[in-house]
């Protein structure tokens, strides 16, 4: 079958033949129906021997959805010909938050020599992606795979995310995402359809502030010397309750802290390797939090897809076929994409 891979690290990615894999124990295959593409496959490809800690080679992708292709003995809560979606991050399956579902925060994960599905593991980027257990299978029903595949992460990110600071997003609150990209225009249509805020969307791309305004934003501005000025009079002058930073550069953070109202929550999603200085005094207000969430859980997953059945959100698609993952990967590295990338196998 045909996989896109990483050979090894600090190679770039190939498309390439491999062996169709044959499910074993708690195992089930999957024919990949659809494979969204993320940023954090960038990460993985620009990682030095050292950047990841996991071996290389492996297939690349994180998001996937498909149907139940063949399952390993003892395998009976699915069935072949199952649509589902895949739960991405992995965990040791054995640790408390484990078995709460939060594999995003497994205990043992330092331990492990691979973060999840395209991270250390084969992932979906091929025709074929073998799934360790069951438990990371989510039904998607009839939703469209292009839409169930980046709802596990370009969706579940921010879901979770959201989650975090719901009780600052009440009645008469204001909400900033930085960075309108896969993650950021369902964040905006998750904000309206979960939360009474005042949606604020930044973005230095024209085409992603039209997006946003297509999502719902009830503000959209580009990025420049006096955005924070902007957001803190649409605020009525005292900053926005949350800011969710989609982009994490040393320029966004900035913009966060000197936009975030007092005793406001700055929401660090994007891994753009910035810095923030945390002192007292310093850029951030009197009172504010800082989170950085990882991924989402396996209940909001469910939660997340239920979303996407009722068609509160819609994940803006641009759909490749595998043979030309590769040109994908220069769209998405130059930024000429429109929402998120998509591969289906040929």
């Amino acid at each position: 079958m045909r996989a896109l891979r990483l050979p090894g690290w600090g190679t770039p990615a190939v498309l390439t033949d491999v062996e169709r894999p044959t499910p074993r124990d708690g195992e089930v295959l999957l024919r990949v129906e659809a494979a969204g593409l993320c940023h954090s496959d960038l990460h993985v490809l620009d990682a030095g021997p050292a950047g990841m800690p996991f071996p290389a080679p492996f297939t690349l992708g994180h998001e996937i959805a498909g149907r139940i292709a063949a399952v390993g003995p003892a395998v009976t809560d699915v069935a072949l010909g199952d649509p589902v979606a895949v739960y991405g991050p992995w965990g040791c399956g054995e640790c408390p938050r484990c078995r709460a579902g939060k594999d995003n925060y497994c205990d043992r994960r330092a331990e492990l020599p691979w973060a999840g599905a395209g991270l250390g593991r084969d992932g979906g980027m091929a025709e074929y992606v073998l799934v360790p257990s069951a438990r990371h299978l989510e039904p998607i029903g009839e939703l469209d795979p292009l839409q169930a595949a980046p709802m596990t992460d370009a969706a579940l990110t921010p879901y979770h995310a959201i989650q975090r600071c719901r009780p600052a997003l009440g009645e008469g609150s204001t909400v900033a995402v930085i960075g309108v990209g896969g993650l950021g225009h369902l964040a905006i249509q998750m904000l309206r359809a979960m939360t009474p805020s005042r949606v604020f969307a930044v973005d230095v791309r024209d085409e992603a502030l039209s997006l946003a305004d297509r999502c719902g934003a009830h503000l959209s501005t580009g990025i420049s010397g006096d955005t924070s000025r902007v957001l803190r009079t649409a605020s009525g002058g005292h900053g926005v309750d949350v800011v969710l930073d989609f982009v994490g550069t040393d320029s966004t953070l900035d913009l966060s802290a000197g936009s975030l109202r007092a005793d406001g929550e700055l929401v660090v999603v994007g891994s753009g390797g910035g810095r923030l200085s945390v002192r007292k005094p310093g850029p951030l207000p009197q009172g504010a939090r800082i989170s950085l969430p990882f991924w989402g859980t396996r209940p909001e997953l469910t939660e997340v897809i239920a979303l996407g059945r009722s068609g509160a959100l819609h994940v803006e698609v641009e759909r490749f076929p595998l043979s030309d993952a590769l040109e994908a990967l220069d769209r998405l590295r130059s930024g000429r994409l429109k929402g998120r990338a998509v591969i289906v196998p040929d």
